[in-house]
């Protein structure tokens, strides 16, 4: 095991190589960028996220520079709408973002600088990228920990009850109900939720914005849980509606496998009970995939999925960061979150298999290969 985990650790490399290369050579060919949201920002045409974002480096150029109108420089022609600005101050604004060096050099040091987690700072916020992500990261962590919980404790006994019942009134009902619930998109959820629920047409009985009250530093500890999970509860549900359908046909598909196996049907030839042979026979066997898949899952939850929910719910995390970070070129943003989440993907991916081995020791990767 120890070298199946060194291979895979040493195979990490190339691969977050990879990822960072084609990622950056795409952006290199997008249109815009940083110079070119500072000069629309200038002329006043920026309509973006950028125009949501105060303070920053677009700010601190925005009210000098403008000097040199009439003057025809080379480097004016690169940016559109840079007519009539002084070309010395679009000097200042590569060299100020970086561009004033060559796009490998730039590649290379910005791969030298992530291998030290230093990401360097926001090009419109005047913070720290480390320091961003820190700050974004507990909204984030939430609905990924809980989603997955609540999904796992609802699936999982859901999913054993459908394969003991396979074919019944109860087994065909609840099929339905999850089908229906899968078909359903998240965000669409989240709309009527707030309809219903938020104070839209109906009931104004959950709050619509934020993690916490704004009281929430006040309140006694316990009431600080309870005020926590009520801020949280309509976006939990909102993205669990999905998940719910996946991992309980799969604890139910995997429970069925093993039912039909032969040493079910000799430990009931034995006279065991019928929950001996379903908990202490079948379960450990059944809930490899479900088990050994939890990281998958969180990490999934965690990472994706939550944009549009955040949005809905005026939830400041990741998602809403990274969507932003996109729209306003914000480089750094957007190749440190890529870079932390590529990296905590390989490792999930690896824990994974780790856990595999751990819920059934039978399984054995070292006589596998990479």
């Amino acid at each position: 095991m120890t070298a199946y985990i060194a291979r895979r650790f040493l195979l990490m490399i190339p691969t977050l190589f990879g990822i960072m290369l084609v990622s950056f050579v795409v952006v290199q060919f997008a249109p815009g960028g940083p110079v070119e949201r500072v000069i629309a920002r200038l002329n006043g045409s920026d309509t973006g996220a950028l125009s949501r974002v105060s303070g920053g480096t677009g700010g601190d150029f925005a009210t000098r520079g403008t000097g040199g109108a009439g003057r025809v420089d080379a480097v004016n022609s690169q940016y559109r709408g840079a007519q009539g600005l002084d070309p010395e101050f679009i000097k200042q604004l590569q060299k100020q973002f970086g561009f004033d060096k060559p796009a490998y050099q730039r590649f290379f040091i910005m791969l030298w600088n992530y291998l030290r987690f230093d990401f360097g700072k926001s090009y419109f916020r005047d913070v720290r990228v480390i320091d961003l992500i820190r700050e974004k990261l507990p909204v984030s962590m939430s609905l990924g920990v809980w989603m997955t919980l609540l999904t796992y404790l609802i699936s999982i006994p859901l999913g054993i009850r459908k394969a003991v019942k396979d074919g019944s009134t109860f087994d065909m009902w609840t099929s339905g109900i999850i089908v229906i619930g899968y078909a359903i998109p998240g965000f669409l959820f989240a709309i009527l939720l707030i309809v219903l629920l938020a104070g839209g047409s109906f009931f104004d009985i959950f709050p619509l914005r934020g993690l916490t009250s704004d009281n929430w530093q006040t309140l006694p500890w316990g009431q600080k849980i309870l005020d926590y999970f009520w801020h949280l509860a309509l976006p939990i549900v909102s993205m669990s509606i999905g998940a719910f359908a996946t991992m309980t046909l799969l604890t139910k598909n995997s429970f069925l496998d093993e039912i039909r196996k032969q040493y079910v049907l000799t430990a009931r030839a034995k006279g065991c009970a019928e929950r001996q042979v379903l908990y202490g026979h079948i379960f450990r066997n059944a809930m490899l995939i479900v088990i050994a898949g939890f990281p998958g899952a969180f990490v999934s939850a965690f990472l994706t999925g939550a944009l549009l929910i955040e949005t809905i719910f005026s939830l400041d995390g990741m998602g809403l960061l990274g969507f932003e970070s996109v729209l306003n070129r914000d480089y750094p943003v957007v190749f440190a979150t890529l870079y932390m989440f590529s990296l905590v993907g390989l490792l999930v991916n690896l824990i994974s298999d780790l856990t595999y081995t751990w819920v059934d020791p039978r399984i054995d990767f070292e006589t596998r290969e990479v």
